[in-house]
């Protein structure tokens, strides 16, 4: 059988990953290691400085006191090494991971890592709300998993899944939409008069362009956003080049 590991950023004792993992478990072998905590916005963080931590809660299931990246690397490098998974599936995150925040999340990464490490991966996230529930959310998640299995895809492309809050009225495969930044760091005083901030104090809002992952949420649909490491932007380099020569050890000569 294909053997699947499940991981996220909202910790091992999350709804969403628990739903996700019983889904699969359909599907394949199912492997869960997840961070011992919420390491939300972790994005695509390492940790160097420290030795991790690894807990074997039962057989087949394990945390780590470090990210959902630190997870995907011990999972496949050590606690996986010779039975590597056939594919990484993040989530179910409580919260959508939409446009320009693909940056900022531990989900995404985890599955990042997993292309990195030449895996196929699928990140899972939910926008929630009244009457939200992740039992059709992780229904549908084992379904493309098996898709994903049994079809030919680049593990170098990673799937962004969102779902909308309601009853899905379909798919579509979308591209990333564009955030609408606004204030976003908030000045508070404690009891003793010293300043504090928290960042991201507002909820975001996004330009509903046409063909987006936001649109596509907006409008009831599970939205599918194929994703790339390769942050080139290629149609730049041809005009770029004149700097090989401006730039270059003769310039000025």
């Amino acid at each position: 059988m294909a053997r699947i590991l499940v991981t996220n950023d909202d910790g091992i004792y999350s709804e969403g990953i628990r739903k996700l993992a019983d889904a699969c478990r359909g599907v394949g072998d199912v492997i869960i290691v997840a961070p011992d905590r919420e390491q939300s916005a972790a994005s695509h963080a390492l940790t160097l400085n420290r030795p991790l931590r690894v807990l074997e809660l039962q057989k087949n299931e394990w945390i780590v006191d470090g990210t959902p990246s630190d997870c995907v690397n011990l999972a496949v490098l050590k606690l996986l090494k010779e039975t590597r998974p056939d594919i990484i599936v993040s989530g179910i995150n409580f919260g959508p991971n939409l446009g320009d925040d693909v940056t900022y999340s531990g989900t995404i990464s985890a599955a990042f890592e997993g292309a990195l490490l030449n895996i196929p991966s699928i990140a899972f996230s939910a926008l929630v709300g009244e009457g939200f529930s992740f039992d059709p959310c992780a229904e549908f998640a084992a379904r493309l998993t098996r898709l994903v299995l049994e079809g030919d895809r680049d593990p170098n492309i990673v799937l962004n899944v969102n779902f909308p809050t309601s009853a899905f009225d379909g798919v579509r495969v979308t591209r990333l939409g564009k955030r609408i930044y606004t204030e976003g760091v908030i000045e508070r005083l404690d009891p003793r008069g010293r300043k504090y901030y928290w960042i991201g104090g507002e909820q975001p809002t996004w330009h509903a362009g046409e063909g987006t992952d936001f649109e596509a949420i907006q409008g009831g649909f599970v939205s599918i956003t194929p994703l790339h490491l390769d942050l080139t932007h290629h149609a730049s380099i041809a005009r770029l080049k004149h700097l090989e020569e401006t730039l270059g050890p003769r310039a000025g000569a």
